[in-house]
């Protein structure tokens, strides 16, 4: 325990010298951070740290690379999925690979200069963004050839086999991303600061309003730092009849080492290891 909002888990059986057979998943959001290390070889979820209502993350997460040993290892590869307000959606349609420029003129904050794209092949469309310019200069001094993902990528990695509409609600300690998918289209993506119940509920009405959404079909699934019966539960749960937590990969990994937490709190991290 470095913060008093942080944790950390690791397997007492981790070595570090297996980091050549291991993956690191970093997820930064706009008020937290996250990082998994999972072992390709055995399938098994090595490490995860968590460090929740960050008010500087470009300088937290600074110095947490510095100073983490477990960051400092040689990784057989390294994920990382950024929030950031300069990102757009383009359909396939629409893309054009040879005239990027003229996507930055949608993009509101002064950024990095690098632009990053990853295509979403499934769901028919391409994510263009940039990301904070300290926060790019960090990554590429510390993370070298991390492959850069949006927010979104995580979120969309765990339902993406899902025919039926859904609500995708992926919480941190005070926001929220939400995501709307219906088979193998994204309908909706938003991210939202909230500070209590009430202003969360004015947000989920304003979802279900815009989207009008049929509360008593629609699919609502939930990862993150949300717990059953607590008060935003309890908004949705007004709204809704189809609710469920997101498990975190269990086919895929054994994740023993969450055994004693929620293990919907990591499932979106762990998601990034399914993104290409």
């Amino acid at each position: 325990m470095s913060h008093k909002n942080s944790i950390l888990l690791v397997d007492p059986e981790f070595d570090p010298s297996t980091a050549p057979d291991c993956n690191l998943l970093l997820k930064i959001t706009a008020d937290s951070f996250s990082y998994a290390i999972i072992d390709k070889t055995s399938n098994q979820l090595k490490a995860v740290y968590d460090q929740q209502e960050c008010h500087n993350i470009p300088q937290a997460l600074s110095a947490k690379l510095k100073n983490d040993s477990y960051l400092n290892l040689a990784f057989k590869e390294i994920k990382v999925a950024v929030y950031t307000e300069n990102s757009i959606s383009i359909p396939n349609d629409l893309f054009d690979a040879n005239n990027l420029d003229q996507y930055a003129k949608f993009f509101t904050e002064e950024q990095s200069d690098n632009l990053y794209i990853r295509p979403f092949s499934s769901y028919g469309f391409t994510s263009i963004f940039t990301l904070h310019r300290f926060i790019d200069e960090t990554l590429a001094d510390s993370l070298l050839s991390c492959k850069l993902f949006d927010q979104l990528a995580p979120v969309l990695a765990m339902t993406r086999d899902q025919q039926q509409k859904s609500l995708i609600l992926d919480f941190t300690a005070s926001s929220f991303n939400a995501v709307v998918t219906e088979g193998e289209k994204l309908i909706f993506r938003n991210y939202y600061e909230v500070a209590n119940a009430e202003e969360f509920n004015y947000y989920l009405l304003f979802i279900i309003n815009q989207l009008q959404l049929n509360t008593k079909e629609s699919n609502v699934q939930l990862s993150g730092i949300i717990h059953e019966n607590d008060h935003y539960y309890q908004c949705i749960e007004k709204y809704f009849k189809n609710i469920s937590f997101i498990s975190p990969l269990s086919d895929q990994v054994d994740h023993k080492i969450l055994d004693d937490m929620p293990a919907h709190y990591y499932s979106s991290l762990l998601a990034l290891d399914l993104c290409e």
